[in-house]
């Protein structure tokens, strides 16, 4: 189908090395106020866009987030936080006794904040910039909240880095993805097709046999049975107690 923005689509890809130049500042307004438009849940937007401009700041998230140089240098680095903090207030200041926010309104603000990056994503596609989710940013949560100054109610989501591509980037190949008949189920979870997993990485890889288990073997250390992995779950774990934490105790800084 000959689709501008889904041409785009399939164009991008995660891109971790920029030109050194920054990115215009019409350019990132362009891109925040595009993050914007995106869907949210009643047009509540349950989330708060971090701007991150602080040399200091990115030096610190470059290794709390697995150690990654990366991030220290990026022109651009946006935390996209889930946020009810703001709606919560007013409700208590309209009735005192109105509810406090749950588990099903974290999980609501954090589809919120993470549709506003994926526009802010294509957006930035648009206008020629790269850009790398970091998912690292739900790691050590203790921290990046002091770091960040989060209070209750509001948790980070997701982290975005943006730049202009090096000619490198531009012209590395994208990685396969899977193939849309192996995601897509008709009108219910099929077992079956998702029993079928080690034939869909033996496409996505071009593996078989003894290659293919080897390459499941080591992404399986690198991404699932690993330090960050535990971290990051201890950490989520962390975050949503915060969230669900006696309201009580939290009224006073409300």
């Amino acid at each position: 189908m000959n689709n501008d923005i889904i041409q785009s689509l399939y164009d991008r890809k995660s891109v971790r090395v920029y030109e050194d130049r920054p990115v215009e500042e019409d350019v990132k307004q362009a891109v925040l106020a595009a993050a914007i438009q995106a869907p949210t849940a009643g047009n509540m937007a349950l989330y708060t866009i971090l701007d991150i401009t602080d040399q200091d700041i990115k030096e610190k998230l470059s290794h709390s987030c697995d150690n990654q140089p990366f991030i220290a240098t990026a022109p651009v680095v946006l935390i996209f936080c889930a946020d009810y903090r703001r709606w919560y207030s007013v409700f208590r200041a309209q009735d005192e006794h109105t509810r406090a926010p749950g588990m099903g309104d974290l999980f609501l603000a954090q589809a919120d904040a993470i549709i506003a990056a994926q526009n802010a994503v294509v957006a930035a596609q648009s206008l020629g910039l790269g850009s790398c989710y970091i998912g690292d940013i739900t790691e050590h949560f203790e921290y990046h909240q002091r770091l960040l100054k989060l209070p209750q109610y509001v948790v980070p989501a997701v982290m975005l880095c943006m730049g202009y591509p090096t000619m490198q980037q531009r012209e590395r190949e994208k990685p396969r993805r899977f193939e849309t008949a192996d995601l897509v189920h008709e009108n219910g979870y099929d077992e079956e097709k998702a029993a079928a997993m080690h034939r869909m990485l033996s496409g996505l890889w071009s593996l078989t046999g003894d290659a293919l288990d080897e390459r499941l073997r080591r992404f399986r250390l690198r991404k699932w049975d690993s330090a960050f992995s535990e971290e990051m779950s201890r950490s989520c774990a962390a975050m949503a107690k915060h969230w669900c934490g006696n309201p009580e105790e939290q009224k006073e800084t409300l």
